[in-house]
């Protein structure tokens, strides 16, 4: 292994000792270990399947797990800072000053029309000479990842994104923590900053329990016999393979969603049950059904 290498897991059992979630990386700042899905079921499993190779996904603290990503790895120079995970629910603010843009100066402009400091706080320097600042948030706070959405400048990684962590070496040089930052430091985002991060709320309609009760009594036995198999085969998996089967439960019931014997509520609604009861996030649970859905209408692109 090289001497890149080897620093980079050092720097890795260093970061997941603090309660940060790391995997390897390559000199290009991508995930270093090869996807064992061919492209078209990627973006369908997220470690379910309990192979390495799903990016972010594979981001661990437990030391031997992060012995054999790396060594699974040995072209890696670098690691990736899961965000949005407990302990600290890390918001990376990255900063890029490079081809014409100014993220500092983004970030100072917004400060100042919105009325918010950014409190001194760990903070990683790019090779590039841009700035990763690593902020704290609520457990509950949900916000997409973006890049020059907040400001031309300004990328952000939250829930599912990463961050290079300090102590890899990417293809422009290496990344560190910058002088006079203090790495043991994560302080708050400030809720003014958070709202901007946050997307308005959308207002979603909910069927009516009572008409759902009703209107599975309407439904013949066979089509209700379907909705309770496929609900309880997603009960009955646990990992790895529950996403995997949610995806496939859900798909089954899209098709007949599509042939019209089953209402899309009434389906939506047992299996992100059944998939939460197997302890699936909600939030996977409807990204998967809604997908596997889209897949049995014939509507879902390619990834």
């Amino acid at each position: 292994m090289s001497e890149d290498w080897r620093r980079a897991l050092a720097a890795a059992h260093h970061a997941a000792q603090r309660g940060l979630a790391v995997f390897p990386l390559t000199r290009s700042k991508k995930p270093a270990v090869p996807s064992p899905h061919p492209p078209e079921k990627r973006s369908e499993c997220h470690g379910a399947c309990g192979r390495f190779g799903h990016g972010v996904h594979d981001a661990t603290t437990e030391p031997a797990l992060i012995e054999r990503l790396f060594r699974t790895a040995a072209w890696a120079t670098g690691y990736g800072i899961a965000c949005g995970r407990a302990p600290h629910w890390l918001v990376g603010l990255d900063l890029d000053v490079k081809h014409g843009l100014d993220g500092v100066a983004d970030l100072r402009r917004l400060e100042q029309v919105h009325g918010f400091t950014t409190p001194a706080t760990a903070t990683v320097a790019t090779p590039s000479g841009g700035l990763h600042h690593w902020l704290t948030a609520p457990a509950d706070a949900r916000f997409p990842n973006s890049a020059g959405k907040v400001a031309p400048g300004i990328d952000v990684r939250g829930p599912a994104g990463y961050l290079v962590g300090p102590g890899s070496l990417g293809e422009s040089g290496p990344y560190r923590f910058a002088p006079g930052t203090d790495p043991g430091t994560i302080a708050p985002a400030p809720p003014e900053l958070l709202a901007l991060l946050t997307p308005a709320p959308v207002a979603v309609s909910l069927p009516d329990p009572e008409k759902l009760r009703q209107s599975i009594r309407r439904q013949g036995a066979y089509a209700k016999a379907v909705l309770e198999r496929e609900a309880a085969k997603v009960a009955a998996t646990r990992h790895p393979g529950r996403g995997r089967q949610l995806f496939a439960s859900a798909a089954a019931l899209g098709a007949h969603i599509a042939a019209g014997t089953v209402p899309e509520a009434l389906a939506f609604d047992a299996l992100l049950h059944a998939g939460q009861s197997t302890g699936l996030p909600h939030t996977e649970c409807e990204r998967t059904i809604r997908r596997a859905f889209a897949k049995a209408a014939g509507t879902l692109r390619a990834a």
